[in-house]
């Protein structure tokens, strides 16, 4: 089969990819062999592929396919999350377009909505992945919602509960008053912002006139002020010692109560205590017995609690209050502010501390054993600073809550009744009928119907975090052959942006229901930015079209561009430049392949040219490859690329096949041509992680393979450097010295790559072995050992070795006698300037010493070079 002039890596692509799924080649079943596993990082069932998706998905790709080349029994399970808020806010939407309020449905109903976008969408991002040449084993592709995964979730909720880690209770929270559910500390993204800080009067109830006044950023909670306090070792403030403040506007008595928690330093140092909406308000209010009143409703609109401004909201009531205050003579003063404010992950609004019922998973215990196996490498972290992110964050953790109050996602199974003495109570259960057995042990005669399940659904995270082991159903059933083999898996890919909400979380599950790591290395890549270094988003119109990307520079030049620039842990400034350097590779490998294989072959001795560049080659490959190996063992993908980049275009390309190339119109002798589609072969296997496409197709057509054989599954065995294969290489090195040395007094002297020129080493030569390449690469006449270099002669030294072209006749004396002249001019106009520079007292007294010492090193550089040139040019003239 005849390969295309050019690369089309729309053709090649989707032919590969169909002949990997038809020939099962993703697959992966418990065998005998080592197992290399990785879970994806299930993207957001309503997502579709962005170049964060990119990166990640690139790296695992390059590390499974790696693994199947190294002979391990390679296993990438594929799978979506459900995305609570995300999702349902997307349904949501996408009802009141139809007309419909979420409240005017059933759960049920609602349900049946969600599940129905679930399936239009879920399987676009999975799909779009096989654009990127993804090999997962797409048979495994998992939902954390499917049957098998929701199983788990509620298995693992019944445990912990009946452990006494999990506990139902009224805790302050931080609500998001768009998607009306609580969210965990975690979800809260905290935004730097210039507000105001409000200073507002409240006056003083026994001494009429006076006012106390206090700063805030939020004059809006001020109607469910239940007290004023003070330190009570301020001075300044001691006057209002047992006494009662009114509340502006609202005209409620509130007492003044004394705490050391208030700062005497911040605005006037009282401080307006509203228990019901600031996290350390409401510790104020249980240790001094205040009132609490909730002045939000569950969309951030004003309560009839608050009896001001009802069904407003918050952030109108803000600006409503301010003009309200002032015009009442209640606002001292005004002033610009900046603070930090939380905003909600998710749908980026503004955060509201509120008191809710909500349920949580106690965290020490799993702190406690998450911890140490990080500390202690057990798992690895690449890099490695991200272990102290990890530890602040465990030493620091608070309980999680896992509740939200959504209907999308695991409905948190508690059921609710009233005892037999009248009590309202619940039970944990995995089913119903198992919570209506537990139940009658307290009321007797109760049916299902006397029960109601809790209506809130468990955050989105509490199934994510059983990922690695749920996808192997090692939670329903803990002993299967799956689980036991494929687990802990080997290697996890994902941004650390995410180190707390699963990484972390990951590691505590499955310490606690396997007794061991999740993963063995943790690799976080970096943030996607443009080459500003903006990050990129839908917002700025920075981001590509990552599908768009491929149709416009293939697959794998696209790859090659995100791996260029993606050192571990460090962000990726993205430039599309990189993808048509991509592209350009890509062409390069298909162009010397088609030069390859248009060669004529004959039965014909080998030249000693070409046996020195077989050994040399085959020694670089085995060099390159401990090098390579090295950099994945640290993870340093990025750099393995660019050595097999450099490899393929700089030693193959380059010198390689310019070392044994026939001359035009004839053949190339067997054995080298042998071992050049050997050495190509090698290559392409090196690639192939990084590339898999135009690595498949080429490696087809090497030699006639059987259907069914692939790349992916031929073993890369490369034994490793020896002692003869650095000398070899070491001395190549210096032999490619040599001959860009002549090439550049060709290109400096103007001499034609034709005319054949004579190399003289003086007095020794140490290169002998290599004169035939020397003498083909630089195109000699011969090579010669002298005792002295013609005066004539360009000389130039590699390593301690002097060498010399003598030019003679074949360079035009009098063009090269005026060019040196005007060289020697200009020397001697900027020689001129740096003496005037030096004689210049002040200058020398005054710069600093570097300053100085530069301009005399610049001083005697340019004698040196100045008397070289005079001396060249009497050589010349005398001629």
């Amino acid at each position: 089969m005849e390969l295309a002039s050019k690369y089309d890596p729309q053709a090649v692509e989707s032919k590969w990819y169909q002949y990997w799924l038809d020939n099962k080649l993703f697959s992966s079943k418990p065998d005998g062999r080592e197992p290399y596993t990785i879970v994806i990082p299930p993207p957001n069932v309503t997502g579709v592929l962005h170049m964060g998706h990119m990166l990640n998905n690139t790296i695992q790709d390059i590390l499974v396919r790696r693994a199947r080349m190294e002979g391990k029994n390679a296993c990438w399970v594929p799978g979506t999350d459900h995305a609570s808020i995300a999702t349902e806010a997307k349904v949501v939407n996408r009802l009141a377009q139809q007309g419909i309020q979420k409240t005017d449905l059933t759960r049920d109903e609602f349900l049946r909505h969600a599940w129905d976008w679930t399936n239009e969408h879920g399987g676009i991002i999975l799909k779009q992945l096989r654009r990127l040449g993804a090999s997962c084993d797409w048979d495994r592709t998992a939902f954390t919602m499917d049957e098998t995964r929701s199983k788990g979730v509620l298995k693992v909720f019944c445990d912990l509960y009946n452990k006494g880690l999990i506990y139902r209770g009224v805790r302050m929270v931080n609500w998001d008053p768009k998607a009306k559910t609580a969210l965990s500390d975690e979800e809260v993204i905290y935004k730097e912002e210039h507000s105001k800080l409000y200073h507002l009067r409240y006056m003083v109830v026994e001494e009429p006139g006076k006012y106390a006044v206090v700063a805030t950023t939020r004059p809006e909670t001020i109607m469910g002020d239940t007290a004023m306090c003070i330190n009570p070792n301020d001075p300044k403030n001691a006057w209002l010692r047992g006494k009662h403040v009114i509340v502006p506007l609202v005209g409620r008595e509130i007492p003044v109560i004394e705490d050391e928690y208030v700062d005497i330093e911040f605005g006037t140092g009282c401080l307006k205590v509203t228990p019901a909406h600031d996290i350390n308000d409401h510790a104020l209010g249980l240790k001094h017995g205040l009132e609490t009143i909730d002045i939000f409703n569950d969309d951030g609109t004003l309560s009839e609690a608050a009896g001001m401004y009802v069904g407003m909201d918050r952030m109108e009531v803000r600006k409503q209050i301010e003009k309200d205050l002032t015009d009442a003579g209640l606002m001292e003063k005004v002033e610009d502010y900046t603070n930090k404010v939380g905003y909600s992950e998710r749908t980026s609004v503004p955060i509201e501390p509120k008191l809710s019922t909500q349920w949580f998973l106690s965290m020490k215990h799993f702190a406690d054993i998450a911890l140490a196996p990080v500390m202690d490498d057990d798992i690895m972290f690449y890099p490695s600073k991200y272990k102290n992110t990890y530890r602040h964050w465990l030493e620091n953790i608070k309980d999680w809550c896992i509740s939200r109050q959504l209907w999308w996602g695991h409905r948190i199974p508690a059921y609710y009744y009233t005892t037999a003495e009248g009590k309202k109570d619940f039970v944990v259960a995995e089913t119903q009928e198992e919570a209506l057995e537990l139940a009658k042990k307290n009321a007797p005669g109760i049916t299902a119907e006397d029960m109601e399940q809790d209506s809130d659904c468990l955050d989105t995270w509490f199934s994510s975090w059983l990922w690695p082991i749920s996808v192997f159903d090692g939670v329903n059933n803990p002993d299967n052959e799956e689980i036991n083999y494929y687990y802990p898996t080997s290697d996890l890919v994902t941004g650390p942006d995410i180190i707390f909400f699963w990484v972390a979380r990951m590691i505590m599950a499955g310490y606690e229901y396997r007794g061991k790591m999740p993963f063995k290395h943790v690799y976080f890549t970096g943030i996607v930015r443009d080459k500003l270094g903006r990050k990129m988003s839908k917002s700025l119109g920075n981001s590509p079209d990552p599908l768009l990307l491929i149709d416009r520079y293939g697959a794998d030049g696209v790859r090659m561009g995100m791996m260029l620039a993606a050192p571990a842990g460090n962000d990726i400034l993205f430039d599309e430049a990189l993808c048509e350097q991509g592209r350009a590779f890509n062409n390069k490998i298909w162009n010397a392949f088609r030069l390859v294989k248009g060669w004529q072959t004959a039965d014909v001795p080998q030249p000693e040219t070409s046996r020195i560049a077989t050994e040399w080659l085959d020694a670089k490959l085995r060099k390159a490859n401990g090098e390579i190996n090295g950099l994945f063992r640290k993870y340093r993908i990025s750099e393995a690329l660019m050595t097999v980049y450099k490899l393929f275009w700089d030693e193959f390309s380059s010198w390689y096949l310019e070392m044994i190339k026939p001359a035009y119109g004839q053949p190339i002798d067997s054995t080298t041509y042998n071992a050049t589609l050997g050495f190509f072969e090698t290559l392409l296997k090196m690639l192939h992680p990084f590339m898999p496409f135009i690595t498949e197709e080429l490696w087809q057509h090497i030699y006639d393979r059987n259907k069914g054989e692939s790349i992916m599954r031929d073993r890369l065995d490369i034994p490793a450097a020896t002692e003869e294969d650095e000398k070899l290489t070491d001395a190549m090195e210096n032999v490619k010295q040599i001959v860009s040395s002549v090439r550049m007094i060709r290109n400096q002297k103007n001499i034609a790559q034709k005319d054949a020129l004579e190399l003289q080493t003086v007095g020794t030569n140490n290169y002998s072995g290599f004169t035939s390449v020397i003498v083909k690469m630089a195109n000699l006449s011969a090579v010669n050992t002298v005792e002295s270099k013609d005066s004539s002669a360009s000389a130039f030294m590699v390593g301690t070795d002097e060498f010399a072209v003598p030019l003679g006749d074949k360079i035009d004396v009098q063009a090269e006698i005026e060019k040196q002249e005007a060289q020697l001019k200009h020397l001697e106009g900027f020689l001129a300037g740096i003496n005037k520079k030096l004689s210049n007292e002040k200058f020398v007294a005054n710069a600093p010493e570097a300053v100085v010492a530069l301009e005399r090193k610049k001083q005697s550089d340019s004698e040196e070079k100045i008397a070289a040139l005079k001396e060249s040019i009497a050589a010349l003239k005398g001629k």
